[in-house]
């Protein structure tokens, strides 16, 4: 077997609308493409012997088992990779369970599609799993310890990439109020929400937490003084930066027991505690002195160890710290009860898991000292032994739930305290023998004021009722249902996406909102461009929703993003699908038109319920599509006697219709006549029939998210298919004499739509310089061949400077055979050179003719009739004489 390609989808996409993390792998067979399972001799018991767990997947049979028994009974290698890829996940502790085996057009040639969690741990596991199925093939097994580095590897990569239970239990709680988030390329940020109503956050600090705050919250020596002098109880305690002082210091703060600790450390780094001697004390001294270079010598206060949550100004959790420690049982020894402890699944490494396992270092030992055992001590049933000092989680302690049962008075100061250092998250380090009484009464301290403080001992304490601390978080950054989202408007279709996409894009700006709109030939913000190039993918789409200034997203989708990656958003709150037309068939494995609707399809599924899909009335595939979303339907037409759209407003729904000369809005009895299509620059004076259908798109799709008819107008009034606007894209030039136009027309449905202009526009000499992409289907050049020659009466027939892997000229001759079979007078001429053929066009126009040009580069052909010192047409007012 061969591994051909492999693709990570990261949005809504041709296999599923609703998972959106997939591997497609595109996996070549090669001498197994023939062959079975039930026929490959041993290959039932190697597998079964690699991987018992296979038995838990139910596969087609619809039972445990089910699987297994179709292996044994006989199926192809690419669904048994499937089902592999998605067991070493499992293996490895993440949940995914989606797949899908496809054989393409290619015998022996199939698409493995599985779900993932980790994008790198999804490619791994594709191609493990084509290693473990071809050694098992070939020897009847896979060693064990490869399966077993397999599956550490892949828990590697899910540990590498885990985002840390607070921002975890942030991005789930966005996720279930349906915000959408996205992790940001520096510094572990991430992002929630889009566009204007964002907000970005790195662990639990937000784009709204103050840095004077976080200064001062860092510096544990001025948060103390600050609060001293606010009158907040705080340990008696001073800084140090030489040994020498130590000794002064600990009579300043009243002698034994005290605790030494880093000025700016956290996670409890080199912290002592309850330090009753010298030796010990300068032991703690060397210790800290390891993670700072100043020193705090503080008063010990006797108590238990609480962590207090305040999120914007409230408290909304409480929890008890419990030092690392283990209960004996009679039997087992220190060291055998901690790597029992840390046996537990839910201990793992730092703060991978919900506990961070126990580890026993210097500190250890001298606190096992102090309560006189040994790591060989064998303690009694119930007996506990404290191996940390300090309660930190990250150094293997537990929490106790204790927010039902913290005093009102705790709770007035602990907000009183986070106000006065200035923070929107905070904990605060609360010492207390009972956090039921006031502090006052029980010579409680707070002992620090934390920034960025942890989630993990709230969402998931060791005992006690988990809090949703990141609802509180939420709640902050979005009070009062404030929105979290931008209007998303998604567009696509075989033609006429660009023009689409600018048009309705210009039509918004007309309500003063900023708008992002991404197309073929750029990503713009407002009216200026970001970023020039084909960027109708994701990566695009994400460079609007990340711009904190954009309100509006308008978002062309192409055919080859949604098949590379998906798109890039969860869903739109419109959809829209112009048409689809044989393009670009036999790429991507997307072989007829059927495949092409389906994908084209992903757009007006991915709408939000109550969002609209702006289907085409007038093409039969994109009509269908109403019947596979769940969003609202409104159609546009060109053919005001439409049945099915007619059916569709006796319903009460809304459509855009082509009626009397007019673009209207009709809904039930009311009809909006928006304004006259030979009014309207892009339709080229009325005689641009596929601009009319795509002025109506943008119209409805426009209208169904509240842009007024007044608005829609100007819009349609001021948009023009110019370079500036809309380059390459029916972009006509006066050339005195003559006109040039040059337009991005390379298929069969384009060359028939500029046809219905090119028809309409003049009754002189129709002059085509034509061509194609090189990576078509020899049958698409012979078609464009045989339109050139119904629309022009001279072809010039030439070809990309980049033929994208097809021999120079061939394509050429293909044309030339389409042209030859539609009409055999018909006068034509091969010049391959793009540069050549647009000149000679140029030159030989007689008076009152239209030069037509389909470039590869737009701005050459654009360049090439300029240098001739000539200026774009005016299209509402004609220079020519055009028939009735």
């Amino acid at each position: 077997m061969r591994i051909l390609k492999i693709q990570t989808l990261r949005g809504p996409n041709y296999w599923s609308i609703r998972r959106h993390k997939l591997i497609v792998m595109r996996l070549d067979l090669e001498n197994l493409a023939e062959t079975p399972s039930n026929q490959i001799s041993g290959f039932y018991e190697g597998l079964v012997e690699a991987l018992p767990s296979l038995e838990g997947h139910y596969c087609s049979p619809g039972c445990r088992g089910g699987f297994l028994m179709r292996v044994r009974e006989g199926t192809m290698m690419g669904h048994i990779v499937e089902h592999v890829a998605l067991e070493l996940q499992e293996l490895a502790g993440m949940q995914v369970g989606f797949g899908r085996t496809r054989e393409t057009a290619t015998p022996g040639i199939y698409q493995v599609v599985i779900e993932y969690l980790n994008e790198e741990a999804g490619r791994y596991a594709s191609r493990a799993a084509v290693r473990i199925c071809q050694s098992i093939v070939d020897r009847g097994r896979y060693p064990k310890a490869e399966l077993e580095q397999d599956i550490q590897d892949l828990k590697d990569c899910w540990r590498d990439a885990s985002l840390g239970p607070s921002t975890e239990a942030i991005v789930k709680e966005a996720q279930r109020r349906g915000i959408p988030w996205m992790p940001l390329s520096a510094r572990f940020l991430i992002q929630v929400g889009y566009g204007v109503h964002q907000k970005r956050m790195q662990a639990t600090m937000t784009d709204n937490t103050g840095i004077l705050g976080v200064e001062l919250a860092c510096d544990k020596e001025a948060t103390k003084r600050i609060l001293a002098n606010s009158g907040v109880p705080v340990p008696k305690g001073t800084v140090i930066n030489f040994l020498d002082d130590l000794e002064e210091a600990i009579d300043y703060v009243g002698g034994y027991p005290i605790v030494i600790k880093p000025l700016d450390g956290n996670h409890g780094r080199g912290i002592t505690i309850d330090i009753r001697n010298w030796d010990d004390a300068e032991a703690a001294y060397h210790s800290a002195r390891q993670v700072s270079r100043s020193i705090i010598v503080e008063r010990y206060y006797v108590g238990r160890d609480h962590r207090v949550l305040v999120v914007d100004g409230k408290v909304v959790a409480v929890a008890e710290r419990v030092p690392a420690h283990v209960v004996g049982d009679g039997k087992l020894t220190i060291a055998e009860l901690v790597e029992e402890t840390n046996n537990d699944p839910n201990r793992g490494e730092g703060h991978d898991n919900v506990l961070t396992k126990i580890e026993l270092d210097r500190t250890s030992y001298q606190l096992l000292e102090r309560q006189g055992y040994t790591i060989n001590t064998v303690l009694g049933k119930g007996q506990i032994c404290y191996l940390r000092a300090t309660a930190n989680l990250s150094t293997g302690g537990i929490a106790v739930d204790r927010t039902d049962e913290i005093h009102p008075e705790n709770i007035w100061l602990a907000q009183r305290v986070v106000k006065i250092i200035g923070l929107d998250i905070a904990g605060l380090d609360v010492v207390t023998t009972d956090i039921s009484r006031p502090l006052r009464e029980m010579d409680g301290v707070i002992v620090e004021v934390n920034a960025a403080p942890g989630f993990r001992m709230h969402v998931a304490p060791s005992v006690g009722i988990p809090r949703n601390v990141a609802g509180a978080v939420m709640d902050m950054l979005f009070p009062n249902e404030k929105p979290s989202r931008i209007p998303i408007l998604s567009v696509t279709g075989t033609n006429g996406k660009t023009t689409t996409t600018r048009l309705l894009a210009h039509i918004y700006k007309q309500t003063g909102q900023i708008v992002g709109y991404t197309t073929t030939d750029g990503t713009y913000i407002g009216d200026f461009l970001v970023e020039a190039g084909d960027n109708t993918g994701p990566q695009s789409a994400h460079l609007i929703l990340q711009d904190p200034t954009v309100e509006v997203a308008v978002l062309e989708s192409a055919r080859g993003g949604i098949l590379r990656s998906g798109l890039g958003f969860e869903f739109a709150n419109v959809g829209v699908v112009l048409n689809v037309a044989a393009d670009h068939l036999g790429i991507g494995d997307i072989d007829t038109i059927e495949q092409l609707a389906n994908l084209k399809s992903v757009v007006a599924e991915a709408v939000f319920p109550d969002g609209y899909a702006v289907l085409n009335a007038d093409d039969y595939r994109v009509a269908a599509m109403a019947e596979k979303t769940k969003a609202n339907i409104a159609y546009f037409t060109m053919n005001p006697d439409s049945e099915l759209v007619q059916r569709h407003i006796q319903k009460g729904g809304v459509a855009a219709v082509y009626e009397n000369g007019y673009l209207s809005i009709v809904k039930g009895d009311w009809t909006h006549r928006i304004e006259k299509a030979e009014s309207i620059p892009l339709t080229m004076s009325g005689k641009a029939p596929f601009m009319i259908a795509n002025a109506l798109a943008a119209s409805l799709a426009a209208f169904v998210q509240n842009v007024t008819i007044e608005q829609i107008r100007a819009g349609l009034r001021s948009f023009r298919a110019s370079v500036s606007q809309t380059p390459g894209r029916m972009n006509l030039f006066n050339l005195g004499k003559y006109h040039a136009l040059v337009d991005y027309a390379h298929n069969p449905a384009s060359y028939q739509a500029l046809g219905s202009f090119v028809r309409n526009w003049t009754s002189g000499q129709r002059i085509g310089v034509v061509g194609g992409p090189g990576d078509r289907r020899d049958e698409d050049f012979v078609t464009l061949g045989k339109l050139a020659a119904e629309i022009f009466d001279y072809i010039i027939v030439k070809e990309d400077d980049d033929t994208r892997g097809r021999p120079r000229g061939s394509g050429s001759d293909l044309i030339v055979q389409g042209i030859t079979q539609t009409k055999a007078n018909c006068r034509y001429e091969s010049i391959l050179d793009e540069t050549q053929a647009i000149n000679k066009g140029l030159d030989m126009a007689p008076d009152g003719s239209l030069v037509v040009i389909l470039p590869e580069s737009v701005s050459r052909a654009i360049r090439l009739i300029k240098v001739r010192g000539v200026q774009e047409e005016p299209v509402s007012q004609p220079a020519v004489n055009t028939p009735a």
